[in-house]
């Protein structure tokens, strides 16, 4: 039994008053739950929500982060109504608005809505039983400590005697709340642990209006915005003669949405624009067609192949900033008896939501309504107010669920352009993108290159590792991870590149790309010692946990090691399976650890088919195994499909891939056949779960391919490529 401080710094409160008479409302301020590694100061951790007990027994809890589909909705409420002690089906969850002086971290990104929250949501359920716990024990007149509770009633079992949390009410009001409040035991956990369906599930099943692009109002005009066809060129001039004349148009003219002091959530390539207002989607579509419009190029007009020898050039050039060094690296390869090199590539990535980009707007003189679907709420507000002229406290933002975010709506460059509009127009609006306008405008994650180096002495032991990593425009090394702090002679170094193309977060930032490239080159080393992978990966945990290298390293490396061992067993790794082939990958991002192993085999053509992915997961704590098992298996589906199939290019600063006719993504008959996963059980307070899954598995499919055919993958995307290699070839 744990104990937790209801008070956590000064901004900390819980306010207990009577709901209207429907109820008892406990406002609390939580403190997102901090983990060792985080600055105490750090009041951007603080998270408030509601929880409201009605007096038909029923609990309403308000989620307060943005949901992009990583069940958060589901699983903070979950989390509070376990320390709440109160039965699932009793629980009601509300997506609660944009409200600073309410909640604090209202964002979804990084995978850190639950590894934050952790203690903080415990506390206020806690907080909240100790209240009934007090009313009932004073009600009877009975220690409270010989009360328990269940299933939202108040029980003194050596009475028989019972009372539901609605009935003690007016006396919970009453009570104080303490210093501290007991915590349960992660053993008698009766609901974190279990499969709970999403809360929205049902109604995004039955067409239930939840995402953004449902929201409407009956006095809304739509509106569809024209930018640039590449970057690095800006509007010269448009003729809107014939668009305007066409049905339902209202109107065609030009925003700008250029901020003074850019936040870093309003990345955007373009922000003057074209826009065209009228009254459907249909007829805004086609007069976008008719807006005559010419451009100017004010930047260089980039290539994909520059882009290749912009990074190769700074590779060459020696001026890359030493992120991390340990022992001496050139010494040992001067010395080395082998030497193995690799260089990797990754295109640039769009985001492509399933849900295109939206937003609902309607600014008034002195106040502004956004309704729609955001990973960065707070920080649309404050950009919102800088460019309306508008206090923020006068400016209210509604969060929709969302069709996919991925990091994408993490800026918020659209909302700010529904804004923009329905202040020039002085109207409600509802701004809506085309696949191909999103696809177009970015925001991308970068183009990525990296290139290794091991040394190996006469006895095939790994005496030196060397990583450069370049991108457009930045370098995908953590030089601090893996396998740093296990290597006597290590270098990690960076260069970087400028673009005009606009780049911002995509799932799981830079692990994406280099874990994949990372665990490739360790599989070839791995061979050039004459070593089992996971055994030659588990000897070098081995020297990090027993005289690690290097002050600071990012990862534990028992915790680490341990999801490799566990996905070896699992998969009865090293057994020999005919006509299967395997590769194995392990990462660490997120706070979390993840192993995973696939399983190929051949079609009657000779094609790889995926027969199998294990996957060991670390994450801590698994609040809501549906939510963790889903999250795992689409982040497998997803990195496969990038990896495998998914490119984005450039000619003349041009995106050339502007739907999903161009745009490769996975196909469902190429998605594994199987994906069986383990979660590690510690007890250990929960980490990230969102991204973790994706990184690795670009690495586990790169080595067994290797098998299957003998051929190494430095390149993605991997089945693209190879097939246009086998064409020229």
């Amino acid at each position: 039994m744990a104990f937790i401080k209801t008070k956590y710094n000064r901004r900390s409160f819980l306010k207990v008053s009577a709901a209207g008479g429907a109820g008892l409302m406990l406002q609390f301020s939580w403190l997102r739950g901090m983990a060792q590694d985080t600055n105490p100061a750090e009041e951007a951790f603080d998270l408030n929500a509601y929880i409201r007990v009605n007096t038909d027994g029923t609990v309403t809890i308000f989620s307060p982060n943005p949901e992009i589909g990583q069940n958060v909705k589901t699983s903070m409420p979950l989390i509070v109504a376990e320390e709440l002690d109160v039965a699932w089906d009793q629980v009601h969850v509300e997506q609660a608005p944009l409200n600073t002086d309410k909640y604090q971290g209202q964002i979804a990104g990084g995978s850190q809505s639950i590894r934050r929250s952790w203690d903080g949501l415990r506390m206020a359920g806690a907080s909240a039983r100790h209240l009934f716990l007090a009313a009932a024990a004073k009600k009877w007149d009975i220690p409270i400590e010989d009360l328990i509770t269940e299933d939202g009633q108040v029980k003194h079992l050596p009475t028989n005697q019972f009372v539901a949390y609605p009935d003690l009410i007016q006396d919970a009001v009453m009570i104080p709340v303490p210093e501290e409040v007991k915590l349960k035991d992660p053993a008698d956990f009766k609901l974190i642990g279990t499969a709970v369906k999403n809360v929205d599930g049902m109604g995004i099943a039955t067409g239930k209006p939840l995402f953004g692009l449902d929201y409407m109002r009956d006095d809304a005009l739509i509106a569809m915005p024209i930018h640039p066809p590449a970057f690095g060129q800006k509007l010269k001039s448009f003729d809107a003669t014939a668009a305007k004349a066409m049905p339902g148009i209202h109107d065609v003219f030009t925003i700008n949405t250029t901020l003074e002091k850019p936040q870093w959530s309003d990345v955007n390539a373009f922000n003057e624009l074209v826009v065209v207002v009228g009254d459907s989607t249909w007829q805004v579509m086609q007069a976008k067609k008719a807006v005559e419009v010419s451009w100017e190029t004010v930047e260089e007009l980039e290539d994909t192949a520059t882009h290749q020898e912009k990074m190769e050039q700074v590779f060459s050039s020696g001026n890359g900033e030493v992120k991390r060094k340990d022992g001496d690296p050139d010494d040992a390869f001067a010395k080395a008896d082998k030497i193995v090199e690799a260089s990797y590539y990754g295109s640039f990535l769009a985001h492509n939501t399933m849900e295109p980009m939206n937003f609902f707007a309607d600014v008034q003189a002195d106040k502004a309504e956004l309704v729609g679907p955001i990973q960065t709420p707070e920080s649309l507000r404050k950009s919102a107010s800088a460019l309306l002229n508008i206090p923020e406290e006068n400016i209210t933002v509604d969060m929709t669920r969302m069709g996919g975010g991925f990091g994408r709506r993490l800026y918020g460059n659209f909302g700010l352009e529904a804004a923009a509009i329905s202040q020039k127009i002085g109207k409600p609006v509802k701004l809506v993108y085309s696949r191909e306008d999103d696809m177009t405008q970015g925001t991308y994650r970068p183009s990525y290159m990296l290139k290794y180096r091991a040394a190996l002495d006469a006895d095939k032991n790994l005496i030196g590792f060397e990583v450069r990593g370049s991108g457009i425009p930045e370098s995908p090394i953590f030089e601090n991870r893996y396998p740093a702090g296990t290597v006597s002679n290590y270098k990690a170094e960076n260069f970087g590149v400028e673009t005009a193309i606009s780049t911002g977060a995509w799932r799981a930032p830079r692990s994406n790309f280099t874990a994949g490239a990372e665990q490739s080159f360790l599989d070839e080393v791995a061979e050039a010692a004459g070593k089992d992978p996971i055994d030659f990966r588990l000897e070098l945990f081995d020297k990090a946990i027993s005289n690690p290298v290097g002050e600071r390293n990012d990862y534990d490396p028992e915790r680490y090691a341990g999801v490799l061992k566990l996905v070896k067993e699992k998969s009865n790794w090293g057994a020999e399976l005919d006509g299967v082939y395997r590769g194995v990958s392990a990462y660490y991002c997120h706070n979390s650890y993840v192993a995973q192993v696939i399983d190929l085999v051949k079609d009657e053509d000779g094609n790889p088919v995926i027969k199998k992915v294990w996957a060991a997961v670390d994450c801590g704590i698994v609040v809501n195994k549906e939510g963790a098992l889903n999250q795992i298996e689409g982040g497998i589906v997803d990195g496969l499909g990038h990896a495998l199939y998914s490119q984005l290019t450039f000619e003349k600063g041009k995106a050339m891939q502007q739907n999903f006719n161009r745009y490769r993504l996975i196909k469902n008959n190429e998605a594994p056949a199987e994906i069986e996963v383990f979660f590690v059980e510690n007890g250990i307070a929960p980490t990230g779960l969102g991204e973790p899954g994706l990184p690795p598995v670009a690495g586990a499919f790169a080595n067994a391919m290797y098998k299957a055919t003998g051929k190494r993958y430095y390149r993605q995307p991997y089945m693209i490529l190879d097939q246009q290699e086998k064409v020229l070839g």
